[in-house]
């Protein structure tokens, strides 16, 4: 495990061998064929993409990146796999990601002879079928695959779609695959070397259909899954610790923390924890039930989460001092707090709570086979 020097107040601990594990879990599910797009946009989750993507390199085909900087950043590890920038290219970024040799997404004709202008160019198609963000309308889809035949400068990559609810709406999501699949063969006939891919991480664990040429697993590379059932075919990457600032007693009627929202019932015992909203953690959990772990015990959050720091109540742990270590995501002893669990209690998805874990943060990586 890593060591952390102790003037470190907030830090995320990686195991990479746990992604590791995770993109063995897609592999199995999807059999040998199908090539895995690991996404690893937004610092990979905010595990590190550096770190992850070498991880992931042996097992991937493709990375999968929100813009150019990203891009670029992927690129530099020389890992020799292909970059996809899944969003829109801002127009000043087109020429860079034309020259530089990612795949690109596009929606239409006209945004595909748009890179046609920059150079020979690579483009993965996307087509809505439900979305709703980017992507060529269903109806028009054929009519412009057949208008980007006719140009030059263009390699068709792969055609794909979005599942926006296949980890909620299993009719819906149906009625997309069925509709995707339906156009596969028309499609054939202008593309015939195109690949297919619609599969997210949802996708891939609640559908079991034939997975296409391209699969592209996201959240649960890193360990969370988005089908509560299938949790435990996953291994949780990140764990977020903090250390104890300051232990103190308050007296029965003393307030905690901003707006008075919690009186103390009785004389207790607090903790401050050394983060807050600043480094990422969910204002939105205050008083929701939301708590840290102390010596193996729950030990509840008191009053609202505030900028730097967070009061916690300790009775359950009173042999807590200042330079403890309390868990906020992960294990401690035979407790555990996931990441789904804090994002439910902050009204938001473990994606959220993941890409918003501040620069304050630092990132620990390790590797649990070789320690």
């Amino acid at each position: 495990m890593t060591t952390v020097a102790d003037d470190v107040r907030t830090w995320a601990a990686i195991d990479l061998d746990a992604i590791r594990h995770n993109i063995g879990v897609v592999r199995r599910r999807i059999g040998s064929q199908a090539e895995i797009l690991a996404v690893v946009k937004a610092d990979a989750y905010g595990h590190g993409a550096t770190p992850v993507a070498r991880t992931l390199a042996a097992e991937t085909s493709i990375f999968g990146v929100a813009n150019l900087k990203e891009a670029r950043d992927v690129a530099a590890l020389g890992t020799g796999r292909d970059i996809m920038l899944l969003s829109a290219c801002l127009p000043a970024e087109r020429h860079g990601a034309v020259e530089e040799k990612f795949i690109v997404t596009v929606s239409g004709a006209e945004e595909a002879a748009a890179f046609a202008d920059c150079g020979p160019a690579r483009i993965n198609f996307k087509i809505d079928t439900g979305m709703g963000r980017i992507g060529c309308s269903a109806d028009s889809a054929l009519e412009s695959l057949r208008a980007v035949r006719q140009m030059r400068n263009l390699e068709v990559h792969s055609i794909s779609t979005h599942l926006p609810s296949a980890d909620e709406d299993l009719v819906f999501t149906g009625s997309q695959l069925k509709e995707f699949a339906a156009m596969k063969n028309q499609i054939r006939e202008i593309f015939p070397a195109a690949k297919n891919h619609a599969l997210n991480s949802a996708g891939i664990l609640n559908h079991h259909v034939e997975p296409g040429e391209i699969v592209r697993p996201g959240l649960m590379l890193y360990g969370a899954s988005p089908i509560l059932s299938m949790q435990k075919e996953l291994r949780p990457a990140l764990t977020w610790k903090a250390r104890v600032a300051m232990v103190r007693d308050v007296a029965k009627g003393s307030s905690i923390s901003y707006g008075r929202t919690f009186i103390a019932p009785e004389r207790m015992r607090v903790a401050v924890l050394a983060l807050g909203y600043a480094d990422g953690f969910p204002r939105h959990v205050s008083g929701n039930g939301s708590a840290a772990l102390l010596h193996g015990n729950h030990c509840p959050i008191l009053g609202r989460v505030t900028m730097d720091q967070i009061v916690v109540d300790i009775a359950a742990s009173p042999d807590v001092r200042p330079g403890d270590v309390a868990t906020l995501v992960g294990n401690d002893g035979d407790q555990q707090i996931t990441t789904t669990e804090l994002a439910a209690q902050a009204g938001t998805i473990a994606w959220d709570i993941f890409t918003g874990i501040g620069q304050r943060v630092r990132r620990f990586h390790h590797d649990s086979a070789v320690n």
